[in-house]
């Protein structure tokens, strides 16, 4: 992602999301009937990709009764699935969610467990930033495993040898940067085009640093994509893309496969990425890895906009229960966040704290610094694509990538936004 989770390795589709409803009487002599937890997840790359699985195998030690059967998909195609499947009115025992406006729909449809009551005792442990995206109406639908912002992760070496001493705090600054990489030799951005979900982080923080954090709230109500702020953030889109600053073929170009956008970076091909937190997991799995010379700065400010560069953009992760799923689908959504069990993932560099206390389990310079811009964030705004409901978010994607192509204006894709926008509100 979203932008991912990074969980378990093991991929196994089983046919049929519900774990058999409701706990299933006891067997003879009272031991639990067996029981089969489906968990669907994203990503594959360690750390998380070990941990995650140590922790099923940890859960099904403790409850010899539960089988945990996981089913793990990249980025779109988990979206695609997911959404496949929650259309079908099934969803998993256990799955994935980045919350917001996704999430809503499927409570609205009656596909989420509303589980405030099984994590009340828990509640108070985790910061009132990560529950967020995962509360609802007063409700808790589920609990997060990871949070974090999309920024700029460069290459130091790079950027030294095109003459940059700073990463830029400025967007005219940082398209002069843009320039001088490509003068350089070096290819200034890479890009999954194909993806499309990581184009929309331009578009998005443009128009959050333009606007300002109400913009994209009053959006939201208004379902209005139109308005100045938003053309401009389109405007300057176009003015990035017309400086041609991403790798050849960008458009078919994948995030995590071996040539994709993150190995481009991590074998010092291009000089960075406007990525999330588990960018540096995701690099070293996709690539050789930048070691020492991998860099972290917050997207820069842009000149006269009413927002501020501590204003955040970005989400986590989490985990939702199945509105039909048993009691053991909670009870391991407990297990995964304890503090024993997630600091040890904090302290690998797979996941941010969303536990109070973690910060000291924060190892990576890098990650220290995402963690700490969170901590001094003036706002938080989570993916379009996620905030808003799965048809306007698809729509946020779709015409950005076509404004990133050349083939929409930043009027028509606002227009094109506002109408699925208002069709959906």
């Amino acid at each position: 992602m979203k932008r991912s989770l990074v969980i378990l390795a093991t991929a196994v589709l089983v046919a049929g999301c519900s774990g058999g409803g409701e706990s299933a009487p006891q067997e003879e002599g009272g031991a639990p009937q067996k029981v089969t937890l489906e968990w669907w997840h994203l990503s594959t790359a360690d750390p998380l990709k070990t941990l995650w699985d140590k922790r099923a195998k940890e859960f099904m030690a403790a409850n010899p009764h539960v089988t945990i059967k996981a089913t793990v998909l990249e980025n779109e195609a988990y979206k695609a699935k997911l959404t496949t499947i929650t259309q079908s009115g099934k969803a998993p025992d256990i799955f994935a969610t980045w919350g917001g406006g996704v999430l809503k729909q499927q409570i609205d449809a009656g596909l989420v467990k509303d589980i405030s009551q099984d994590v009340a005792d828990v509640l108070p442990n985790f910061t009132p930033a990560s529950l967020s995206a995962y509360q609802v109406d007063g409700k808790t639908y589920g609990l997060p495993t990871d949070i974090g912002l999309v920024g700029f992760w460069y290459n130091k070496k790079l950027f030294k040898q095109a003459g940059i001493d700073e990463p830029p705090t400025t967007w005219s600054a940082f398209l002069e940067d843009v320039k001088k990489l490509k003068a350089s030799g070096t290819i200034p951005i890479a890009l999954a085009g194909k993806e499309k979900w990581p184009g929309h982080y331009y578009w998005a923080y443009l128009a959050l640093r333009i606007g300002g954090l109400e913009a994209l709230k009053q959006a939201e109500t208004d379902h209005d994509f139109t308005k100045p702020d938003f053309i401009e953030a389109g405007r300057q889109v176009k003015a990035l893309a017309d400086l041609q600053p991403f790798q050849k073929g960008f458009l078919n170009a994948a995030y995590s496969s071996p040539d994709g956008q993150a190995a481009l970076v991590s074998n010092g091909k291009a000089a960075m990425e406007l990525m999330g937190q588990w960018a540096p997991a995701t690099q070293n799995d996709a690539g050789k890895g930048l070691g020492d010379d991998l860099g972290f700065f917050k997207f820069p400010a842009v000149e006269g906009g009413k927002g501020s560069i501590d204003d955040a953009f970005g989400g986590g992760g989490g985990l939702a229960v199945g509105a039909d799923a048993p009691k053991e689908a909670v009870e391991f959504v407990k297990f995964m966040t304890q503090m024993d069990k997630h600091s040890e993932a904090v302290e690998a560099g797979g996941v941010l704290p969303v536990l109070k206390g973690e910060e000291s389990a924060v190892k990576d310079p890098n990650l220290k610094e995402v963690a700490e811009s969170l901590a001094s964030a003036s706002g938080y705004q989570l993916y379009l694509d996620q905030a808003y409901p799965p048809a306007v978010g698809a729509q946020v994607n779709d015409s950005v990538a076509e404004l990133f192509a050349g083939t929409k204006t930043p009027e028509q894709v606002g227009a094109e936004i506002t109408e699925v926008a208002k069709s959906e509100g």
